[in-house]
């Protein structure tokens, strides 16, 4: 058999249906590399159920006729997989999520294999509560040195780090008895050819059809416009206030924000008055196609994200902006570190996040995901002034735009290409096998459910809340103290987050006090506030612009 008599194994159908979803296109490309690669004498899927395998051998088919035509694709039902174990052959088992069957693969492997082949998966979303039962089932017995989770951010890494660490305190399991897999760095990639900087000719038309000049620089939002499962816009909105009340000509720019958004979202109208209030040429592209979003890409000058959410684990927009040749302003946070070089190939913004989630901790298992998710986003303040300093230097200085375009392109082009991520993948299959096997190990006990989000998610934001920084009520919050000015609260907030509190923080900072004794001064005016709920609106408020720091 060709290719050594390799085979390659998954539980996974890759191509997924729905709606289009940073996951769904980042699992169907990996599939498209490696199968364009062909680095494998087959390909086998073992499906849930008959329909699955019927859709998946139709999909596969279509998609790889000549692959399909010579048998190298293979669609079988799961319950084929022990014989088909048994037989052996398998390279490795690749999953297209490292939280669904992967331990439970280990064990049917250890069991009926006849070889101990590796079995990996990739992280994606990690901020789920369910999600420390997914991790605890990796700590058992069973698990060899060939096992892997494969992490595509330095961030999500280390928040792997952060649910093993925390389920081993909790359980006390040994790493001798209850060994864990290895966590390569390797990231997702983005299709680059089809991804490539647009034609002077398809920029101009796809400006055109926006009417858009060309003195003015348009700004591209790409993503789920979501508050609660994604990224907070105020405080873009709020960096274009500054740059207007410092001079900036409001026909200089024009922000578009495009992605996925619900039907019955007001989100967008909030956005949108805002914007109109203070004189924001703002373009809202709800849901884009493909060449829809294309067309924004060729149109753009500058590509903007400021995730603040822990959902978000590594950034697919970016890379896809950046294989466009797009300058990029983008939040310190997660996988978007890992993305974008600092004055390389783009411009990060620091980001703040709390110390303390104990409360959201005991709650968020009660709650359905939007509704802590949305605790969490409003406890992580993106540095308004420092978006605004960044936004204000892409928009005025082309030659500056030109030239992290060109990095940012030809960094994408070398490190996150499609075939770059599977030519890691193959070296890494390869490096465990030759990874010794000790099988003698105990289960584990029972799954611990409990997360600490503040400790887990440490490593996303710059840096953690310190008591000892400096804080002043910026002009909008000094608005706010007099009375003139009224901050945005969203619904999920209700109760948590009121106005008047926040009215007397900015109140008690008038001028400048450390952030701690902010706090503490708000927490002991405020009858019933606990320390974290003061912390909360220092963070609240330094998100929406009410505080700034002074350093």
């Amino acid at each position: 058999m060709g290719k050594n008599g390799r085979l390659f194994g998954t539980l996974d159908p890759f191509y997924e249906g729905g709606g289009v979803l940073g996951r769904r296109v980042a699992n169907s490309g990996f599939l498209a590399a490696l199968l364009a690669a062909d680095p494998f004498a087959a390909y086998h899927f073992f499906c849930a159920d008959e329909a699955a395998r019927t859709n998946l051998a139709r999909t596969l088919k279509a998609r790889h006729p000549g692959l399909f035509a010579a048998g190298r694709l293979v669609c079988r039902h799961r319950l084929e997989l022990p014989a088909a174990l048994s037989r052996g052959g398998y390279h490795v088992f690749h999953l297209s999520d490292c939280l669904t069957h992967q331990p439970r693969l280990a064990a049917a492997r250890n069991r009926f294999a006849r070889d101990i082949f590796p079995i990996t998966g990739p992280i994606h979303s990690l901020s789920r509560t369910g999600y420390p039962a997914a991790f605890l089932a990796h700590l058992w017995p069973g698990t060899t040195a060939r096992d892997a989770v494969v992490c595509t951010s330095t961030a999500g890494r280390a928040a792997v780090a952060g649910f093993f660490a925390a389920l081993r305190r909790g359980y006390g399991l040994s790493p001798e008895a209850f060994p864990q897999p290895a966590t390569p760095l390797i990231p997702l990639g983005v299709d680059v050819p089809a991804n490539a900087p647009p034609a002077s000719g398809e920029r101009a038309a796809a400006r055109a059809g926006l009417a858009l000049p060309e003195a003015t620089a348009m700004v591209l939002v790409l993503g789920r416009l979501s508050h609660h499962s994604k990224m907070d816009l105020l405080p873009v909105l709020k960096a274009f206030g500054r740059l207007f009340a410092a001079g900036l000509p409001r026909c200089a720019v024009r922000l578009v924000l495009a992605g996925w958004t619900q039907p019955d979202d007001d989100l967008s109208a909030t956005l949108a008055n805002l914007a109109a209030n203070m004189g924001l040429d703002l373009a809202i592209v709800p849901r884009p196609d493909g060449p829809a979003k294309r067309a924004l890409l060729a149109a753009a000058d500058v590509f903007c994200s400021v995730p603040d959410n822990p959902q978000e684990t590594f950034g697919l927009t970016v890379a896809e902006a950046g294989a466009c040749g797009l300058p990029a302003v983008v939040a310190d946070f997660d996988g978007y570190r890992d993305l974008v070089v600092h004055e390389e190939t783009g411009l990060l913004v620091p980001t703040l996040g709390p110390d303390q989630s104990a409360e959201v901790d005991a709650l968020a298992p009660l709650l359905i995901d939007n509704q802590y998710h949305l605790l969490l986003s409003q406890r992580t303040a993106v540095d308004v002034a420092a978006l605004a300093e960044s936004l204000l230097r892409l928009i005025t200085e082309p030659e500056l735009r030109a030239h992290l375009g060109r990095a940012a392109r030809a960094r994408i082009e070398a490190r996150f290409s499609w075939p770059a991520v599977i030519q890691a993948h193959l070296e890494l299959w390869d490096d465990l096998w030759r990874a010794p096997v000790d099988e003698a190990r105990a289960r584990a006990a029972v799954h611990p459910l409990g997360l600490c989000f503040a400790d887990v998610f440490a490593a996303y934001p710059t840096e953690r809340f310190d008591p000892g920084m400096m804080l002043a009520a910026s002009r909008a919050g000094q608005a706010v103290a007099r009375g003139q000015e009224f901050p945005v609260i969203y619904a999920g907030l209700t109760g948590r987050i009121e106005a008047e509190s926040l009215r007397a923080l900015c109140v008690l900072c008038r001028k400048p006090l450390p952030a701690g004794e902010a706090a503490g001064r708000l927490q002991a005016a405020l009858s019933g506030l606990g320390a974290e709920a003061a912390q909360a609106y220092v963070l609240f408020a330094l998100k929406h612009d009410l505080l700034e720091r002074r350093r």
